[in-house]
């Protein structure tokens, strides 16, 4: 009989590519109608004026124009009030 266990494959040797999010455009730089500005998980960034935010998150540009970002205080389900950053094509 064997004292060691027979040896069969590992379990944990797959991984998955990373997901590339994060922000595309930066604040200042000219955007196009569509074009994605942020891509990310939850609402870290909120959609302004002139964005829209897709299923998954993602901010778009609804209109050309350039990007801006500016920090604003948004109220949370329990009522606090939490700092977030805006995103925005004027």
């Amino acid at each position: 009989m064997s004292k060691v266990k027979a040896g069969g494959s590992s379990k944990n040797n797959h991984d998955s590519p990373g997901q590339r999010l994060g922000v595309k455009l930066s604040g200042g730089q000219v955007a196009k109608t569509g074009q994605v500005i942020v891509r990310q998980i939850g609402m870290t960034k909120r959609p302004g004026p002139g964005t829209k935010m897709s299923r998954n998150f993602t901010i778009h540009a609804d209109k050309d124009g350039v990007v801006a970002f500016k920090s604003r205080q948004v109220r949370t389900f329990s009522g606090r009030t939490v700092r977030r950053t805006e995103v925005s094509v004027l």
